[in-house]
């Protein structure tokens, strides 16, 4: 299979692209080494592994654990001002008739509640390459092909290259912030978020730079996610490269498009003046940069809440990086966390929880204060 060119370093630098099915391996119980051109094999028994070296005739070998890969063995060669030489990589979902097992996608955007992902990489010097965690989709179920857009994350860059198209901007996504290029490479459109510095591994949740790349008008809620993948595109050498460990899941629920008020009937009932709320806050594991947290919500009005939206702010020094349960934003202190669909609707006396993932820098401290639908809540 040779895929569509990806990134590039001048605009205008286009090439045509053939597809070819590859083929999937078997299950990778012990390191397995892959110099098939398009060779691959699955790992942990939900992620496939592919060699994937689409630009050059040269040799391409990688060694695949049971958590990832590393390049191996790397002899093809490009000139920095055109495409890479491959991009092998593991992914989960659907690449060109090659699914993996068990996979959930294609699925649309507007029944994904989020996305969790984390990766570790392994970088070397001396080589030409971009670290690039690629999500892609389209507006039909697609299974094979090209799909009609491309989201790619630039974890590291080295060497004169650069992303499809031109800077757009910056944005701030998933705390961190990240360099925004967009343009097309001539088969699909390309939206690129490039980190300013080398980020060796990341956990967070992948809806965030979907939700972006639809707030841009690049996609609409009705598209498809197909695949999410992570490796490099070496344009020179490259061994010793690794993928250490990647995991990925895609939770069904709803994504609906912020707003300030819930979407078009549904409407909300406002707890009445008062406490007709009460939330409990609690770290469920914190580390030295990082803590995850349960936030449960209980009703304690005398209504039905039709629809929640919780406001409350972040001690400095923390951000949030994945969400499950609800859909959270953050901009600056200040964080959003809106219902899902199944669990917007609180009778009196009934309670939720969500939770997240988030960054730490100190020690931690939880939030003081929260508002449900503009009302303020008691702590629990």
């Amino acid at each position: 299979m040779k895929r569509p060119l990806r990134a590039i370093a001048a605009a205008g630098l286009l090439a045509a692209s053939a597809v070819v099915a590859i083929a999937l391996g078997g299950n990778a119980s012990a390191d397995t080494q892959i110099c098939e051109q398009y060779g691959s094999t699955t790992i942990g028994g939900k992620y496939v592994v592919q060699n994937n070296r689409w630009g050059t005739s040269a040799q391409q070998c990688i060694n695949v654990t049971s958590t990832g890969f590393s390049i191996t063995r790397a002899d093809g060669s490009a000139p920095t001002n055109g495409a890479p030489v491959s991009y092998p990589s593991v992914f989960v979902g659907c690449h060109y008739t090659n699914c993996s097992p068990g996979t959930n996608l294609p699925v649309q955007v507007k029944n994904i509640s989020s996305a969790p992902a984390s990766i570790s990489y392994n970088y070397v010097s001396g080589a030409i390459y971009d670290a690039a965690y690629d999500i892609w989709l389209d507006p039909s179920p697609k299974r094979d092909g090209v799909n009609q857009m491309e989201i790619m994350i630039w974890l590291n860059r080295q060497g004169p290259i650069q992303p499809i198209g031109s800077p757009v901007g910056n944005a701030s996504i998933a705390g961190r912030t990240w360099e925004v290029w967009r343009g097309s490479n001539g088969s699909n459109n390309v939206i690129s978020y490039v980190a300013p510095s080398a980020v060796p591994s990341f956990s967070f949740d992948a809806m965030a730079f979907i939700n972006d790349t639809r707030n841009r008008g690049a996609i609409t809620n009705d598209w498809y996610l197909t695949s999410i993948q992570a490796g490099f595109e070496p344009w020179q050498g490259g061994v010793g490269l690794a993928v250490n460990s990647f995991s990925q899941s895609v939770n069904t629920g709803s994504n609906p498009p912020p707003t300030t008020t819930p979407p078009t009937g549904t409407p909300t009932t406002n707890p009445p003046s008062g406490t007709a709320c009460t939330v409990t806050y609690r770290a469920t594991n914190v580390w030295n940069n990082g803590f995850t947290a349960e936030v449960t919500i209980k009703n304690t009005g005398s209504g039905t809440i039709n629809g929640w939206t919780l406001n409350y702010n972040l001690p400095s020094g923390q951000n949030v990086t994945s969400a499950w349960n609800a859909t959270v934003s953050q901009s600056g202190s200040a964080v959003t966390a809106r219902n899902v669909s199944y669990n917007g609707t609180l009778s009196p006396g009934a309670s939720t929880n969500f939770g997240y993932q988030a960054t730490l820098n100190g020690s931690f401290s939880a939030p003081s204060s929260f508002s449900l639908n503009g009302a303020t809540c008691a702590r629990g």
